[in-house]
């Protein structure tokens, strides 16, 4: 919906003139502001301690402040055409993100040349004034309409929700973790950063000559971690079933080894980890542009699975779902299109798996398919194509019809749309926890929040 905004040409304008705009104080527009401005004074970013005392401060910044009256003078009095010619400005009080602000302006003399004359100020909403001051501008000479709408949005960049993840897990005991074979830096510093964030208690499994000399890369100290010296990766991952089933470990960490090595020790029929479900990955996605979690799966472990191992699939998933505290998640089967034909064998499957939610087959989630990928997550497109469902649009789980449609749209996201993955299987007897040498600090730390909140339900 476009908006236009009018404009007072300087003609029609009358002292004592008067307009103001509203506006909430966010996070993102601190973060906004220090990116275009180029300050990055800690004082003024929302999760930054600015001056020592163990707590962010998060004050919005003076000429952030002082942007509002611009506001009110570029888009209402005079409006557009108008420009900067003069401003003074006092600050006699500070804003927080979450605060509501009043900008307003008062026309207090016409000039010539066009030059007209404002008194300005800001206020919170609770009437105390932070700035106070006097704009000269020159009004604009004739009457414009401008569609203020028609500009490009941003996308903060802004992990709010693996934030809340990792608060929650951070009060939780840390998991007694296996970590095999983490011997290069990347693989090591993952385990390392989960232990610090008292996520996981990692237990280092490898050849330990390796572990240290990628402990003296990352400067790690490894007096404090358990070490188990078992160069053979094969061995290694064996060892780190045994832990599971001796009740020493209640999770597997994927380090520095080939996946196909670490899973083949832990499905195996006898000794391994195997239940009564299939095993399967699950992408927790963090995605900038959603208001929740994104699940992905399977997009890592099974290829082209049939029928009932997209059961097992769906099932893993919602499990998890419940682990992180979604209570009923929305599963969306993803097809190429929304409709049952029997020339994409997918939109079968996809029709089959909602049913079997709604006969009990599948339990504690809303499951819904054939979807296309755009009606799985948007309102508007799944209305467009009259699409009457509870998931439609809504989706928070996306089951995939192979690993090659779930490994592209989950790397899509991560490197075109800015998210951020954790990654698990789930399946096993524990959690296991895999990483990739691309992953960052916090798909990192991710991963160990989701194994450790999922974890906490297992007990």
């Amino acid at each position: 919906m476009s908006v236009v905004e009018v404009n007072t040409p300087y003609d029609d304008l009358v002292v004592g003139m008067e307009a103001e705009a509203t506006r909430l104080c966010r996070e993102e527009d601190l973060f906004v502001f220090a990116n275009a401005s180029g300050n990055l004074n800690a004082l003024h970013l929302p999760d930054r301690d600015g001056d020592g005392d163990g707590k962010a401060e998060g004050i919005a910044p003076a000429m952030w402040l002082a942007s509002l009256i611009s506001a009110v003078l570029g888009n209402s009095l005079p409006g557009p055409g108008t420009t900067y010619r003069s401003q003074s400005l006092t600050f006699v009080g500070t804003a927080q993100a979450g605060d509501t602000l009043v900008a307003r302006v008062k026309l207090v003399e016409k000039g010539p040349d066009l030059t007209v004359r404002f008194e300005t100020v800001v206020e919170r909403s609770d009437g105390q004034r932070l700035v106070e001051g006097e704009a000269v501008v020159a009004a604009p000479a004739q009457r414009i309409e401008a569609n203020a709408a028609d500009i490009p949005g941003l996308t903060v960049r802004r992990h709010v929700h693996f934030d809340a993840l990792l608060t929650r897990a951070e009060n939780l005991p840390p998991i007694p973790t296996a970590v095999v074979a983490p011997e290069e830096p990347e693989a090591l510093a993952g385990a390392i950063l989960g232990a610090r964030h008292t996520l996981i208690d990692p237990i280092l499994i490898g050849a330990v000559d390796k572990i240290a000399k990628a402990a003296k890369i990352e400067g790690v100290d490894l007096e404090t971690y358990q070490m188990v010296d078992i160069p053979d990766h094969s061995g290694a991952a064996a060892h780190a079933v045994r832990m599971v089933h001796e009740g020493r470990a209640k999770a597997i960490m994927k380090g520095h080894l080939h996946t196909d090595v670490l899973l083949r020790q832990i499905i195996k029929r006898d000794g391994g980890l195997r239940t009564g479900r299939r095993l399967s990955h699950v992408f927790v996605m963090d995605v900038p542009s959603l208001e929740h979690l994104l699940m992905i799966t399977d997009a890592a472990i099974n290829i082209a699975p049939d029928l009932m191992a997209k059961a097992d699939i769906v099932q893993n998933a919602i499990d998890l779902a419940h682990a992180l505290g979604v209570e009923q998640p929305k599963v969306g089967v993803l097809s190429a299109v929304e409709t049952v034909n029997p020339a994409i064998p997918s939109t079968l499957d996809a029709a089959i798996l909602a049913k079997m939610a709604d006969r009990g087959q599948i339990r504690g989630g809303l499951v819904d398919g054939p979807l296309a990928m755009d009606n799985a997550v948007n309102l508007g497109a799944a209305r467009t194509k009259g699409i009457t469902s509870l998931v439609a649009g809504r989706a928070e789980i996306l089951a995939v019809p192979n690993m090659e449609a779930g490994n592209m749209l989950a790397k899509e996201l991560t490197f075109l749309a800015h998210a951020e993955s954790a990654g698990i299987v789930m399946g096993a007897a524990c959690p296991i926890i895999l990483t990739s040498r691309a992953d960052d600090d916090k798909a990192r730390l991710a991963s160990c929040a989701v194994a450790a909140l999922f974890a906490a339900t297992e007990e």
